[in-house]
């Protein structure tokens, strides 16, 4: 039986995070790098990328960036053969690049609606289909870890139609890939965020183009119903990652950890 050390050791494996460069991400990359993961962060902000390498990078850690979207294909390829080529190896995909803009269905264009899936669901579908063919061809396994939504299983404010979608798209899809590549050990699973303190959150609150949906009171709302009264930080998902990303996680495919302070209790 190994130490507890040894099972949080993620030394000589490479973790790829999208979205990485701020917020969840970047709580996310802090914990795969301090157990001993070589990090590549990517975002579609070069500035937020130069800034979360310089800050990991004080720390020691081992870490490169690259700007890509995710719901490019060619962007997608680009990215895992840097990431390859950057540390030899990826060993850890963890799919956290999402986009959260409030539209009522009613007033929702077709565009609106088609950017929140490319993104969110179509992203997760690139990112995993490539990091998939980089792992089978190395031979040694891996995890795939899907940053879903407490709106993967219930939904949190009105305004979130296309998000909800999307989510709940990636909740069926992690359960799917999990069988598909059960067999290369492959591990597939999803963590499902309630309310946390981001940058994206703080950003969505004073959002005044949308007259429709006041995002101050409906994020007040959803404060009221988690049960341990504080939102979530990004080191909160941070953790929950690294327990997926490591051998305490040996025997988990196929699952979703909800981290959300109790909220989908209520």
């Amino acid at each position: 039986m190994d130490n507890l050390n040894k099972l949080l050791d993620l030394s000589g494996k490479t973790a790829l995070i999208t979205g990485g460069s701020r917020g969840i991400g970047l709580g996310i990359a802090y914990r795969l790098a301090e157990a001993g993961a070589n990090i590549v962060i990517a975002s579609q902000s070069q500035e937020d990328l130069d800034n979360a390498v310089k800050e990991l990078s004080q720390k020691n850690f081992q870490v490169k960036s690259i700007k890509a979207d995710v719901s490019s294909e060619n962007e997608v390829k680009n990215m895992i053969d840097f990431t390859v080529k950057s540390f030899g190896s990826l060993d850890i995909l963890v799919n956290n690049a999402g986009i959260f803009p409030s539209n009522l269905v009613m007033d929702m264009t077709e565009a609106q609606f088609e950017k929140v899936i490319d993104v969110n669901l179509k992203g997760v579908f690139l990112c995993s289909k490539y990091s998939a063919q980089a792992m089978i061809k190395q031979g040694n396994g891996g995890k795939i870890i899907n940053i879903t939504s407490v709106d993967a299983l219930h939904p949190s404010s009105v305004g979130l139609a296309h998000y909800d979608a999307s989510k709940h798209g990636v909740w069926g899809f992690t359960k799917n890939l999990a069988l598909e590549l059960a067999p290369h050990k492959i591990w597939v699973n999803a963590i499902a965020p309630g309310a946390i303190n981001t940058p994206g959150v703080q950003e969505m609150q004073q959002q005044t183009t949308n007259k429709a949906v006041d995002m101050k009171k409906t994020l007040e709302a959803f404060m009221n119903k988690v049960p341990m009264r504080r939102m979530g930080e990004p080191d909160d998902i941070g953790k929950a990652t690294l327990f997926l990303a490591s051998d305490l996680a040996s025997y988990i495919t196929g699952e979703q950890i909800v981290v959300d302070g109790g909220m989908l209790l209520s």
